[in-house]
């Protein structure tokens, strides 16, 4: 038996919740455990299922994706569980909101149903998606709105503390940049798994992220990775 991605699904819309449901049941290592029409319920869902992706709407009536994320992300109970953000071009203020709020992958509405089975087997094995018909519009909204605190702001600001990492860790931050898992880095780079991670935790610190997909837009914003480079 292949080892299943077990997914929580959630859309206001039905009709959406049902193609993506018909999507991923489709793949016969990934399995819908759970449905929601919004963010309160998907809270409730997720925690009663614990699955290993929830794939949330971004616009949705009362709590919407990006409060819910902030919610899962916060609880130490759901640390194991994975997000990834269902978006549209105009949802850029959604996005930045979901993106500081700990979203592990954000994806087109529009995406090839490959693309959203990809994005789910990418997420739930630690790696992050952000779509790059976005990826620009995301790094943008990123560079206006994040404090300091949360991230750095502004170009210059990312490539100064991009140009403080050793080339390792430079390294490490463009594999990941371009999506790479853990172990696609470790591959990529000839070292180990753990290594990688160790890696990871060092650039989480040093670029005031929170998460591998802050990350990227750290990578973008400094210039070490640009967008369809």
């Amino acid at each position: 038996m292949p080892d299943v991605t077990r997914v929580v699904v959630v859309d206001d819309q039905p009709t959406i919740r049902l193609g993506l449901r018909m999507i991923l049941d489709h793949e016969p290592d990934v399995e819908v455990v759970g449905e929601a029409a919004d963010g309160t319920a998907a809270l409730d869902v997720v925690r009663a299922v614990r699955p290993d992706v929830a794939l949330l709407d971004i616009r949705m009536p009362g709590t919407d994706g990006v409060e819910a994320t902030r919610l899962i992300r916060a609880d130490p109970a759901l640390a194991d569980v994975r997000v990834v953000v269902l978006t549209t071009f105009d949802d850029e203020e959604y996005v930045t909101g979901a993106l500081r709020a700990g979203a592990h992958a954000f994806l087109l509405k529009d995406a090839e149903p490959a693309a959203l089975v990809d994005a789910v087997h990418r997420v739930r094995a630690g790696g992050q998606v952000l779509d790059p018909k976005v990826t620009g519009v995301v790094v943008e909204q990123w560079r206006a709105a994040a404090s300091a605190a949360a991230a750095p702001q502004g170009t210059g600001a990312a490539a100064t503390l991009v140009a403080t990492l050793t080339q390792r860790e430079r390294d490490v931050l463009l594999a990941v940049a371009r999506g790479g898992t853990n172990q696609d880095v470790a591959d990529a780079l000839g070292v180990g798994e753990a290594t990688v991670k160790a890696h990871v935790h060092a650039l989480l610190r040093k670029l005031a992220c929170t998460t591998r997909t802050q990350l990227v837009v750290v990578a973008y914003e400094s210039g070490l990775v640009t967008v369809g480079g």
